[in-house]
């Protein structure tokens, strides 16, 4: 009977954060992942992403490796920022370019309104998420009811926009070209001189919370403007606190399934906590809280920290006056017994 041969290399914790290409799955990266540890001699470990991200979107998606799984919530709960493409003109089945024509319009809008809808879908707003969407509905995902042909109506969410903005190629000095925009950011709409630069497509970048649906905001946004619009581009830069300068491409995740090191690109646990401030721990209080006893008599003002010894997280603690107790405990070897 023909064995596996041993593991090169121990299981490993942390984050790689791959630049996600168009077409390709959340849950497909996640494979990827699994596989090329396989292949470059890794011991098997656990492996999970931290958002999903569709398969007609690109960049960010960090996928935790080993005892950085216990953080993947977190990053579900993280703010996100996007890149994306409204192409006016067409609304679609799916509000991206995958889906089916349903609604034309010939109405293209000046740059300078655009510019001045933005602020009204920024802060806390109501939308309805797309029909094709990963959202249960009686307990079945709202995109295979789309796509059974049955008629998908899902509830009003609240969700917040922290920012909305043109992205830096449409300036108003650019895109405008009227006097007036020099003081008020837009033409004139008295001046009948002033010129108007309709828009057939605009590219925007949006700081969103959880549970935001681009495709959503830019069917929202289209309609706003008396026309209609689907996604013809969507990327993720950032994802909680990765960012996507922090990212590989496929190619470099490929290249450890050929044997180079996965330490070159690999991020430790605690880049996931870069939001969270440290507790340093010595070796008793470190012990208990392995241990999952209360430390007492803290010093630090309420709230979440990550608990560190020698600069190794030992768990996420929650101090509540004074008082720390176990959020989550990571069996890191670097400090189990």
């Amino acid at each position: 009977m023909n064995s596996k041969p041993a593991p090169r290399h121990p299981a490993t914790h942390g984050w790689i954060i791959l630049d996600k290409p168009r077409g390709l799955g959340s849950t497909q990266a996640v494979a990827a992942v699994k596989r090329n540890l396989r292949e470059g001699g890794y011991a098997k470990t656990k492996v999970g992403h931290g958002g999903t991200l569709d398969p007609l979107a690109e960049g960010v998606l960090p996928i935790a490796l080993g005892e950085a799984t216990k953080l993947a919530g977190r990053m579900l709960d993280a703010s996100k920022i996007y890149e994306f493409t409204i192409q006016f003109g067409e609304e679609t089945s799916t509000l991206d370019t995958e889906g089916e024509v349903v609604a034309r319009s010939d109405r293209f809008p000046p740059m300078a309104a655009v510019a001045a809808v933005l602020e009204h879908f920024t802060g806390s707003i109501d939308q309805v998420p797309p029909a094709y969407s990963a959202i249960k509905v009686d307990g079945k995902r709202a995109y295979d009811l789309a796509r059974g042909g049955e008629e998908v109506e899902l509830k009003t969410r609240a969700v917040t926009i922290h920012s909305l903005e043109l992205a830096s190629d449409y300036s108003a000095s650019q895109e405008i070209g009227s006097a007036f925009a020099e003081t008020a950011g837009r033409p004139d709409p008295y001046d009948p001189s002033a010129p108007l630069i309709m828009a057939t497509s605009v590219t925007l970048i949006a700081h969103v919370s959880k549970g935001t649906y681009i495709r959503s905001l830019a069917r929202d946004i289209a309609r706003a403007l008396g026309t209609v619009g689907h996604v013809t581009y969507l990327r993720r830069t950032k994802a909680g606190p990765f960012h996507q300068n922090q990212s590989i491409s496929l190619d470099n995740l490929n290249e450890i399934g050929s044997g180079a090191p996965l330490k070159d690109l690999l991020l430790p646990l605690e880049a996931g906590l870069d939001d969270i401030p440290a507790l340093i721990l010595d070796q008793t209080s470190a012990q208990a809280v392995r241990q999952g006893r209360v430390l007492s008599e803290l010093p630090q003002p309420s709230g979440l920290y990550c608990g560190m010894l020698d600069n190794v997280p030992v768990a996420l603690l929650q101090i509540v006056d004074g008082t720390a107790k176990v959020v989550r405990g990571f069996n890191l070897p670097d400090v189990a017994e």
